[in-house]
């Protein structure tokens, strides 16, 4: 395939990217593109025929979204790229958190009409966390009501960032035919739909000339800012070359200063092999990554260290993904798990190519590959040598929004139930697993209706577990209002060695998202030390269950304020039951308040439905945050209580003729009205 960026590359070998997007934004079908035009791929998958290589998983085909992120490894003219291809769903966000976590720089696709969605930003700001450089790709240029200019509008406005055009299309929505290259203001014109047609070089349309001048005029005083010889250059008036250009763009790329974006139709074949130049110019080589805890040089004979990323589980076993940041890894090798401080044994080693897989003998550092053998091993474990361990930063896992209750349906499932179970909980770390004790019922959590679904769907397809299914619930929280204090006499005597604790404890709210923190100020050895972390485990193990409805206790500081033990009747055991039942006396006392989580809804209707949306919205107990146009829609911004958006997809369907849609992900926990409490104890 034709290479079409000019001189900069005299490429390295490796990239580690991701293409991550708002669902239905074309990621999947851009990376389809991508495998054709590298090589990897000698026809096309399209995501409506469900024959796409990346989403292999049948359900992924079954229902036309991707589930899981899939890796692959291609070629683009002497460079390597690894890529991941992530969900856009909010319910699968723990897949793009884990896969940003150990890329080196990403792909953000753009649907050309809808420009900047919800799953967008949370993304976007997922690798503002992780400092990852993105480079633009807006795609659907061939749509109506596409317009690049105002998703590029968009992308500064919502994302506060500078989005810097390289390109400018080629006449609009169905004529959409091609893209103007700034750096050597040429045209690049695809007169076919045909993915094996040549791209032509033509001249810059004579209507196009002024914009491309002035676009281009604007790209290049943004890239000297961050160059000081290049300044100093420009403001004597000279000509900048263009490799001097692309290397001040890859540079400005690196430190996040800008955002490149490039134009383009995948699924018409318009626009990817510029975007394979600019991930090979513009995003970073292993060695060049800027992550907190990744200063380790990416030198391939220093000591091993890698964090292992993700873990799929089969029945021949798991296979654990890993990022190598340095050092070597061969097959066979033992390695020491930093996290647990067991030491494994590295059986077999593979270059992953989506469903299918390569036998390596040897990763280095900057690798991304998939190893077999490691036992304990989960989702965030660091791997190092074992004279040099290090301890690489975590991947962040939210926390649960939506219960359901599972059981077997027959006593032979109830033997493959937990064995599932657990398999699914090593491979997705933001389900939960509990056992409600005063309902005997086993609760699955997750972070949305469809990701418990595709769960369910899951152990019956592959683990052949037939299960009951509850009505999904709301996963509430507890928290409390105000300060309280209480000290706990714990004594039971029984003949025998008897049990002896007292704990003084204060209890004080926090800040919603700042958890449980525990402090100990007893003084003068009226606890002994030994004592403290059965404290703490009481408390926490007592949070678990709160005191207004059983569900966990959250966003508090328990302070240990002081205590008494006795030399043969205290234990641990002792301590840790007064420490539970102080908590739950004072957290009575500090007026608690039931949480529910609250979702950011996005609802994109005909304008002539938009009344009856927002007055649904209001009905549902929403706020609405604003409305404004997208080509011919309307769109609504609201929040609104979970318990309120159980079936909302059907009610807005009927409500619009199915001519609406809408996304929602997490916002925030915020206090449930009483009714709701007292719904919660008639129930």
């Amino acid at each position: 395939m034709t290479r079409i960026d000019t001189p900069l590359s005299k490429p390295r070998d490796l990239r580690n990217i991701g293409v991550i997007a708002h669902v239905d934004a074309g990621k999947t079908t851009t990376t389809e593109r991508i495998l054709f035009y590298t090589g990897e791929n000698h026809r096309i998958g399209e995501v409506h025929d469900g024959n796409t290589r990346m989403d292999f998983d049948p359900q992924e085909r079954q229902r036309g979204i991707t589930i899981n992120s899939a890796a692959i490894t291609v070629h683009w003219h002497g460079t390597q790229i690894n890529l991941i291809d992530t969900p856009g769903h909010i319910d699968f966000n723990i897949e793009v958190n884990r896969s940003l976590r150990v890329l080196d720089g990403a792909v953000v696709v753009f649907d050309g009409v809808a420009g900047v969605e919800p799953q967008t930003e949370t993304n976007w700001r997922l690798a503002d966390k992780y400092r990852v450089p993105r480079i633009a790709f807006v795609n659907k240029l061939d749509r109506t009501g596409a317009d690049f200019a105002r998703v590029v509008a968009m992308m500064q406005e919502r994302l506060g960032v500078v989005a810097l055009p390289l390109q400018l299309p080629i006449g609009a929505e169905g004529d959409f035919r091609g893209v103007v290259d700034l750096l050597g203001m040429r045209a690049l014109v695809w007169d076919k739909d045909d993915a094996s047609a040549p791209v032509r070089m033509a001249d810059v349309p004579a209507e196009l000339q002024d914009e491309a001048l002035r676009a281009r005029a604007r790209l290049v005083e943004a890239v000297v800012e961050h160059d000081d010889a290049l300044l100093d250059a420009w403001l004597r008036g000279d000509e900048i070359p263009v490799e001097s250009l692309q290397a001040g763009l890859r540079a400005g790329t690196l430190a996040s200063a800008f955002v490149p974006v490039l134009a383009g139709s995948a699924f018409k074949n318009r626009g990817v092999e510029p975007l394979l130049d600019a991930v090979v110019n513009y995003l970073p080589r292993p060695e060049e990554t800027n992550h907190e805890d990744e200063t380790l040089d990416a030198d391939p004979d220093a000591p091993f260290a890698a964090l292992a990323f993700k873990v799929v589980a089969d029945d021949h076993g798991a296979m654990t993904f890993v990022r190598v940041y340095r050092g070597r890894l061969a097959r066979g090798a033992s390695v020491f798990n930093a996290s647990t401080g067991r030491n494994e044994r590295v059986s077999r080693i593979y270059e992953v190519h989506a469903d299918k897989h390569i036998d390596k003998d040897e990763l280095v550092a900057g690798d991304i590959a998939a190893v077999v053998g490691l036992k304990d091993t989960l989702t965030g474990h660091t791997l190092a040598d074992r004279d040099h361990p290090v301890h690489l930063e975590e991947i962040a896992v939210p926390e649960p929004v939506i219960d359901i209750a599972i059981e077997p349906k027959s006593q032979a499932d109830q033997q493959n139930l937990s064995k599932a179970l657990q398999a699914m909980l090593r491979e997705d770390p933001s389900l939960r697993l509990r056992h409600d004790a005063d309902s005997g019922q086993t609760i699955l959590s997750g972070m949305g209706e469809l990701q418990l679904e595709v769960s369910i769907e899951k152990l019956r397809a592959r683990h052949g577990v037939d299960v009951s299914v509850g009505r999904p619930q709301v996963a509430y929280r507890e928290t409390l209002s105000i300060e309280s204090e209480v000290t706990h006499v714990h004594k039971k005597q029984s003949g025998g060695p008897g049990q002896f604790a007292v704990v003084a404890l204060r209890l004080k709210p926090l800040p919603r998202g700042d958890g449980l923190r525990f402090v100990n100020e007893s003084v003068g050895g009226a606890i002994p030390r030994e004592f403290v972390p059965a404290i703490e485990a009481g408390i926490r193990r007592a949070a678990q269950v709160g005191v207004v409805a059983g569900f966990p206790t959250v966003d508090f500081e328990a302070t240990v304020l002081d205590g008494a033990a006795h030399e043969r009747d205290s234990s641990s055991l002792a301590f840790e039951l007064a420490a539970a039942a102080a908590f739950r006396e004072a957290a009575g006392k500090a007026r608690p308040l039931l949480l529910e989580p609250v979702m950011a809804v996005e609802v994109i209707t005909p304008v002539e439905h938009l009344g009856d949306v927002i007055g649904d919205l209001h009905r549902r107990r929403g706020d609405v945050l604003g409305q404004n146009q997208r080509g011919a829609a309307a769109v609504v911004d609201a929040t609104v209580p979970l318990k309120e958006m159980f079936g909302y997809i059907g009610h807005l369907r009927a409500m619009t003729s199915g001519r609406a849609q809408y996304s929602m992900q997490t916002s925030h926990y915020a206090a449930a009205p009483a009714r709701e409490l007292a719904a919660l104890a008639a129930a």
